[in-house]
């Protein structure tokens, strides 16, 4: 029986390949980097209250940076505190804030990675044979997973951190599976629900060498 896949939403790593700076211009816009991130971060995850430590890891940025833009964007209530105190204190966005839902708005309209980004991120983790997205990135609701990967001498944790590296990107979690070309033409024989919930909804795919 194939093993089973490389199924989840990855933890955080502390290190990981970098995505080309395509975002620059909106980075200049909002005056560095590092606070485009965590708007993201925060806006996009409004319900979820996270430490300046969590929003760090997830961003992949330095913890010093990351507590200096807080602390910024709670002066402009952006942000505010949640709970805790110290290293455990939380924070959340702010829905009081004059202008909240057209910052989400306009986030969301100019947050996005290109698929030659994404494919070319994914070749660091082995031999890429297919690579399809849905969910997050096509806007459906129904998929499980929102990266399938397929390949050969994959490398899981490279896999992991490249997938990280996206979600601070894009300041969400992404649900990702991965899969050896020999256990997806089994799952495919099979009719697998996995592959059924991403193929039987909106998606796209990136890449595509499985051959006949």
């Amino acid at each position: 029986m194939p093993k089973s896949p490389q199924l989840g939403a990855f933890a955080f790593c502390p290190r990981g390949p970098t995505i080309r700076p395509y975002m620059d211009p909106l980075a200049k816009l909002f005056g560095s980097p590092v606070r485009l991130k965590l708007l993201r971060l925060f806006l996009f995850n409004p319900e979820t209250p996270i430490t300046a430590s969590e929003a760090a890891s997830r961003t992949k940025v330095s913890a010093q940076a990351a507590r200096k833009e807080i602390n910024a964007l709670i002066a402009l209530k952006v942000l505010r505190k949640k709970g805790g105190a110290g290293a455990k204190a939380t924070y959340i966005a702010d829905s009081r804030f004059k202008h909240y839902e057209a910052l989400r708005s306009f986030l969301r309209a100019t947050t996005g990675i290109s698929d030659t980004d994404v494919v070319s991120s994914l070749r660091k983790a082995g031999t890429l044979r297919l690579v399809t997205v849905t969910g997050l990135f096509t806007g459906a609701i129904e998929p499980k997973v929102d990266l399938l990967v397929v390949g050969d001498r994959l490398d899981d944790r490279s896999l992991g951190n490249i997938v990280h590296t996206l979600e601070a990107e894009l300041g969400r979690e992404l649900r990702y599976a991965s899969f050896s070309t020999e256990e997806f033409r089994y799952r495919t024989g099979v009719y697998d629900r996995l592959l059924r919930d991403v193929y039987d909804f909106p998606h796209r795919t990136l890449l595509d060498r499985m051959g006949g």
